[in-house]
């Protein structure tokens, strides 16, 4: 299953959108629930814009920013507040097993639950075919359930095997409650290249299913191993399947996406028309999941299907719907996160700034930014080489009175080759540069090295917040 939304919703300016590819847990008599994972959908591969034939600007002269956008009056820098860096995302807790392809693989404590649900389930069923089994029964259940998680290892493998093919960079994989996840940081330049990263997935699931049926040949049926060998058949089965139904944050979901992209052109279309299936095959699974059981359509008895399982049916059915229905909102909310990136310039949310030597009073050089409608501050040599940045959470830290006896420099901040940042840089580039290096403040600088001006972590969240706020 592939689902928009990382591992967490996006906050601005905080974490990154990643595209997530989950397989669903099942046991090898019912469908399976998929979770949605947060982030979706890395944005795409948005171009570096400049701005159309913008003015030529010195460090004085760099129009100012405010919290309410680039084009706002300016505020003294005096009275201005302290912004947060944005902050990579921590990843969830999990046990890490292994780096295939040099992706981490990690199975999150919620698995410890579904192997034991799949174990209890299992159980029954063996209790049925196999009674001479005994309590022996749950060992092989368990069996049962590290074994079909192996099968969605293998489907997550896939995508990301595709995905490192197409140069897509892997977060991890992860194994959860229901089912895996591949986090998959950017999204695929191109619609075929998308339906190509869905698609192998559930065709690996297919192929694992047809393994475990050649497999079952060659077993006696009625045996514990063909008993095996046929669950891991029909689980696979009902993961493939249930994947290629047309709706995110299904696999099927992403491969109708890439086929409204390639038709129309534009991947948002894609999105909203595949977003919005999967609504519809949230309420149909809501709906028909529970009608289904009840007839008896699934293999069981209709007269069997009474009391607590009709109560466990329509439960699973909420869960699965409900987790369609959200992955398929998650898709929308990063296709328009994708849109809007580009609108963030670090050129138009530049603060202009002046220089100043170390040993200035803070008090005079206040008087010279605001003199200059200046509203940040950059520590420089003689040669007018910059050393370091003010922080604004330092200067509002010094009361009026101390102003004229303390010195910018034991304000600032030491200027790393990560907080020099091109005034060039937009949307995700710009992004994953305030990422590379937390901090408040960062240098803008031409490509010649020119100072342009000061960018604040704040400013950026906020002209975040701002562009998803607009309708799409």
């Amino acid at each position: 299953m592939d689902e928009s939304g990382g591992s967490g919703q996006p906050r601005p300016g905080t974490e990154e959108p990643a595209s997530h590819h989950a397989t669903p847990t099942t046991p090898p008599a019912n469908p399976a629930p998929q979770e949605p994972s947060d982030p979706p959908q890395a944005p795409g591969d948005e171009t570096r814009r400049k701005d159309a034939d913008p003015p030529r600007r010195t460090a004085t002269d760099t129009p100012p920013s405010d919290e309410r956008g680039p084009a706002a009056p300016d505020r003294p820098l005096a009275h201005s507040g302290a912004g947060k860096p944005p902050k990579p995302p921590a990843p969830r807790g999990g046990l890490l097993m292994g780096r295939p392809f040099g992706v981490p693989v990690y199975v999150a404590p919620s698995w410890f639950l579904v192997a034991a649900l799949i174990t209890w389930v299992f159980g029954g069923q063996l209790d049925r075919v196999l009674p001479e089994l005994g309590a022996a029964r749950y060992l092989v259940s368990l069996f049962f359930a590290v074994a079909f998680y192996a099968s969605v290892l293998v489907h997550e493998l896939a995508h990301t095997v595709a995905a490192l093919r197409f140069k897509l960079p892997v977060r991890r994989i992860q194994l959860q409650f229901f089912g895996g996840v591949s986090e998959i940081e950017k999204e695929s330049d191109t619609p075929g290249r998308e339906f190509v990263l869905a698609f192998v997935g559930p065709l690996l699931s297919l192929i694992l299913a047809g393994l475990f049926y050649g497999a079952m040949q060659a077993v006696e049926p009625g045996t514990v191993p063909g008993v095996l060998l046929a669950g891991l058949m029909i689980s696979n089965l009902i993961v493939a399947a249930f994947n290629l139904l047309p709706g995110l944050p299904l696999d099927g979901g992403r491969m109708l996406r890439a086929v409204v992209w390639k038709i129309t052109g534009k991947p948002m279309s894609g999105t909203v028309a595949a977003a919005w299936v999967g609504r519809a095959l949230a309420v149909s699974v809501l709906i028909g999941l529970p009608l289904l059981t009840q007839s008896g359509a699934l293999g069981s008895n209709a007269e069997d299907n009474v009391g607590m399982d009709t109560v466990m049916d329509a439960l699973l059915a909420a869960i699965l719907a409900a987790i369609i229905w959200t992955g398929a909102g998650n898709s929308l909310r990063m296709a328009r996160l994708r849109e809007h990136l580009p609108e963030l310039r670090a050129r138009s949310l530049t603060r202009r700034a002046v220089p100043v030597e170390a040993d200035t009073p803070l008090s005079e050089a206040l008087r010279r930014a605001n003199t200059a409608g200046a509203r940040a501050l950059v520590v420089v040599d003689a040669d007018g080489t910059p050393l370091s940045l003010v922080r604004e959470a330092a200067i509002v830290g010094v009361p009026e009175h101390r102003r004229p006896w303390v010195a910018v420099g034991g304000l600032a901040q030491d200027l790393t080759e990560g907080m020099r940042v091109s005034a060039e840089l937009s949307g995700e580039e710009l992004l994953e540069a305030l990422r590379a290096t937390p901090a408040t403040e960062y240098l803008v600088v031409e490509e010649t090295g020119e100072i342009y001006g000061v960018l604040s972590a704040a400013d950026v969240e906020r002209a975040f917040v701002k562009a998803m706020a607009r309708p799409s």
